[in-house]
């Protein structure tokens, strides 16, 4: 089933008098349960393709299909849930509340679902995925105490919290070290394999994206496949 459709989208920002075109009449379809890498250099139009498929910049021509409706046609309303209920995002920065320990950084994301669940099991979620990025150990420490790798660990555990069908990953392993970067690659590809999680992931590290299952490129804002 092809979950996310990208139709014919081009994005430009106007600059001054000049325009420039982030995304350039890109065409993809990722089916679900997919796991997507896309690498290419820095100013390719990545970050925007990602900022499209996740609903925070609008295209200037084209569609983004969303389980076969097309995200742009729908309300403020209904963008914010998607982008809390069903979309998990990985960010270049780790992003995380400096007046929040670990586990209420992962708390957070679950005060904006509307969806409602047993009121113990957010807590025993927030638990459970912080182990799994091995850091069981820090679940009520707060950032300032934690390195930069251990705050990235827990940004990336956050994105799962409200179990997502997409991972929108923005470089979510680039300022860890080589052992911890495979631990979450493999994490990455066991929350694909067991929960059927879709991912599309931007990377510069070409060993990673040789063990997904699409590997793309853009160059200029055009997509194309490696």
């Amino acid at each position: 089933m092809s979950q996310i459709v990208i139709d014919k989208v081009v994005k430009e920002y106007p600059v001054g008098r000049d325009t420039i075109v982030a995304v350039k009449n890109a065409s993809l379809t990722i089916e679900k349960g997919s796991f997507v890498s896309i690498v290419g250099h820095s100013g390719s139009g990545k970050t925007t393709l990602l900022s499209l498929v996740g609903g925070m910049v609008s295209p200037t021509a084209g569609r983004v299909l969303f389980n076969g409706e097309d995200l742009y046609t729908w309300n403020s309303d209904r963008l914010s849930e998607y982008r809390c209920e069903q979309v998990g995002f990985m960010f270049q920065s780790a992003s995380l509340l400096p007046i929040l320990t670990a586990k209420e950084n992962l708390m957070l994301p679950v005060a904006f679902r509307t969806r409602e669940s047993p009121d113990n099991s957010h807590e025993q979620r927030a638990d459970e995925l912080l182990h799994a990025v091995g850091l069981s150990d820090k679940i009520n420490t707060y950032p300032s105490q934690l390195s930069g790798g251990q705050q990235r660990r827990v940004a990336i555990a956050r994105a799962f919290m409200n179990g997502p069908e997409l991972i929108l990953a923005d470089e979510p392993t680039g300022d860890l070290d080589e052992e911890t970067e495979n631990d979450m690659m493999q994490f990455f590809l066991r929350m694909n394999k067991e929960h059927g999680t879709t991912f599309i992931m931007v990377t510069h590290n070409s060993d990673l994206a040789r063990q997904t299952q699409q590997h793309l490129r853009m160059d200029r804002g055009v997509i194309s496949a490696v």
